[in-house]
């Protein structure tokens, strides 16, 4: 989703892009990811790759950290021989949901599966190969295409009269666009003067749980002919087991991006707004 978009806005603002998908580039393959990068001579790698099937990964590890932990690990290196800017993507995964106010970019990682493990991994291997890198945490990221949130509660709109959302768990929904374009405005930035390393958040302004995401995105929805919810039902999280257990709380605190990068992100609500309408 996000990688599709950076290539998206990129290209509108102008940017000289080159997008490369997972058959055109395995960043787990060390080889390959030096041999992309001296080949593009880029001044910003973006790396939007990421094993993200939560569950999926807590049966196919290697997989996850292949792409996780270890291809992030061989980018920062490749980008260090030359002296290039990595931005890399990261997770509200890294926390464990035990706080009681939003997580700011020094919190300590406290993962709780194998997703938020290996991709801790990788903002570790970043951190230790390379200083001029961007590590910018993300939640609950959405879109009107691709295999998201947003697309599963629609489809399953059109197919049943009720839904059931978990209630209990808290976080920050981010339009995969505004991310995007955030990401390529601090690229911009740091290219065109110091570089602010560090790690930072990053996701659209308030929080709801998945529950009351669904019942925006259902409330969005109605009116049309093909929608048959009527009903998002609240249920607990122990009532809908998982492999990989989540976080109940991981809002994300987003000051120092503003102080840093002087954009404020747009309400969900917003965002959510206009992904309807691209998706209908």
């Amino acid at each position: 989703m996000v990688g599709s978009e950076v290539v998206a806005a990129a290209s509108e603002s102008g940017w000289d892009v080159i997008g490369l998908s997972h058959a055109q580039l395995d960043v787990g393959d060390r080889a390959a990811v030096r041999a992309a990068v001296v080949s593009a001579r880029p001044h910003v790698v973006l790396n939007a790759a990421a094993y993200t099937r939560v569950d999926a990964a807590e049966s196919d590890a290697e997989a996850a950290r292949r792409a996780n932990a270890e291809g992030p690990g061989w980018l920062a290196e490749a980008c260090a021989a030359r002296g290039m800017l990595l931005i890399h993507i990261s997770t509200d995964y890294v926390f464990d949901g035990r706080a009681r106010r939003p997580y700011r970019p020094g919190d300590p990682a406290s993962p709780l599966g194998v997703y938020g493990r290996t991709k801790w991994d990788g903002e570790q291997a970043v951190r230790e190969r390379l200083d001029r890198h961007l590590i910018v945490r993300t939640s609950w990221v959405f879109a009107p295409h691709g295999r998201n949130f947003l697309c599963t509660i629609a489809r399953l709109a059109r197919d049943r009269e009720t839904i059931s959302v978990v209630v209990d768990q808290r976080g920050c929904p981010t339009l995969a666009g505004d991310l995007a374009r955030a990401l390529l405005a601090a690229g911009a930035a740091a290219v065109a003067g110091p570089v602010v390393a560090g790690t930072y958040h990053f996701c659209n302004a308030g929080e709801t749980t998945w529950h009351g995401f669904a019942s925006a995105i259902v409330e969005g929805l109605a009116g049309h002919e093909h929608i048959r919810c009527r009903s998002v039902v609240p249920i607990a999280t122990k009532d809908h087991p998982t492999a990989s257990p989540r976080p109940a709380y991981s809002v994300l605190d987003t000051t120092s991006w503003c102080e840093t990068f002087g954009a404020q992100p747009r309400p969900w609500q917003e965002a959510l707004a206009d992904a309807l309408g691209r998706l209908r």
